[in-house]
């Protein structure tokens, strides 16, 4: 028996990635199996065709969220019900309608008006994962709303990082070159003068310094707001840290970004860059760098973590020999460039350019996830 069964899509949210997330939830129910990173896939497909045109959004979900043809029936039907507002139900067709409403869990909207009893018909809430979604969207479309939700997200990513040797050494039993005298001649006091008892000097490890450089320029702006509080919930949460901005001026931001308060945080370090959403002479500030902080011990042995998109006003060789300086004395150079994920992407920028020979890794910096993907590199 054929039976068409309406579905009331919550007209008043018509965000793509809340109707995407829906969607994948109705499917669910409808008993396919989505794994996270198929419904991440099908969202990143809708870019590429017209999701006006049921035709390409129905080949794109099948294409990406069906993994067994056994799925591909309930995939017709929840993609029927969701999209055309029917769906088949047995093999006649009568003309039996059933009221379905599918309500979006959104915080926007008061719980009563989810569970309202007084509503005829069939009421499925759909809940999609707020931190799914931020996760993947990029920085530069972030409302103030969604940044504040990032910035919880930001304090649960760990920079546990990569530890070094300390000049610190501890006395330990466990054989070794470096013998502990003055540990073996304390202990011979308690055996009558014989040193019987042997130690061994060991050298402590400690956590490799963190130093960031974040571009403030002009083309920066959209991402360095969203990258400063990123700066700030690193600074907070792990110790050996430091933050520095870099435009037509190099600015240490250490201090003002230790505040625990954000909103503090924020205004103390907005008032100490004069040289916000300005030019950019990325060369010359990453030499003052060099010369004030860098060569003293703070980039030594250090990773440093450039944030920039490499468009630089300065000349390419300023840059190529300031990056050859930093490479000497630093362990690693991580550039984090927002602009990368872009289709087609080239690092033809001149300081992008002059930089790339002497970079050990380049990724995104776009979203979420590419601090995540920083997060797992500086563990290595």
């Amino acid at each position: 028996m054929l039976m068409p069964v309406q579905s009331d899509i919550h007209q008043d949210i018509n965000e793509p990635e809340y109707i995407t997330q829906g969607f994948i939830t109705f499917l669910r129910k409808m008993g396919v199996e989505v794994p996270i990173s198929a419904s991440i896939t099908f969202f990143q497909s809708l870019a590429y065709v017209t999701i006006t045109n049921r035709d390409d959004v129905y080949w794109a979900g099948r294409s990406t969220l069906v993994r067994s043809p056994e799925d591909i029936p309930a995939y017709d039907d929840a993609f029927h019900a969701f999209w055309e507002d029917y769906i088949v139900l047995g093999e006649e067709k009568t003309q039996t309608i059933k009221e379905m409403t599918l309500a979006i869990d959104n915080d926007n909207y008061e719980n009563d008006d989810l569970t309202d009893t007084s509503q005829e018909g069939e009421l499925i809430p759909l809940k999609y994962s707020r931190s799914e979604i931020l996760r993947k969207k990029d920085f530069a479309n972030y409302n103030d709303d969604e940044l504040s939700e990032a910035y919880e997200l930001m304090k649960s990513i760990r920079l546990i990082g990569s530890t070094q040797k300390s000049r610190r050494v501890s006395s330990v039993a466990r054989h070794n070159k470096t013998p502990d005298l003055r540990g073996i001649i304390r202990a011979s006091f308690r055996t009558a003068g014989e040193p019987i008892e042997r130690y061994f000097m060991q050298k402590n490890d400690k956590a490799r310094r963190i130093v960031f450089l974040l571009d403030v320029s002009g083309s920066m702006e959209v991402y360095a707001r969203a990258l400063l509080r990123f700066i700030q919930a690193a600074i907070i949460s792990r110790r050996r840290v430091e933050a520095f901005t870099i435009g037509t001026r190099l600015t240490r931001v250490t201090h003002e970004l230790s505040n625990r308060d954000l909103d503090k945080a924020m205004h103390i370090t907005s008032e100490s860059i004069t040289d916000w959403s300005g030019g950019t002479r990325l060369g010359e500030t990453i030499g003052e760098f060099l010369n004030l902080w860098g060569q003293r011990g703070m980039a030594r042995g250090a990773t440093v973590v450039i944030l920039s998109d490499g468009w630089d006003r300065g000349k390419s060789e300023v840059m190529d020999e300031q990056m050859a300086r930093l490479k000497r004395i630093s362990h690693n150079i991580i550039w984090i460039n927002p602009l990368k994920v872009s289709p087609g992407y080239e690092p033809l920028a001149q300081g992008m350019a002059a930089a790339l020979p002497y970079i050990d890794e380049f990724i995104e910096g776009h979203s979420l996830e590419s601090l995540i993907e920083l997060a797992e590199i500086l563990t290595e």
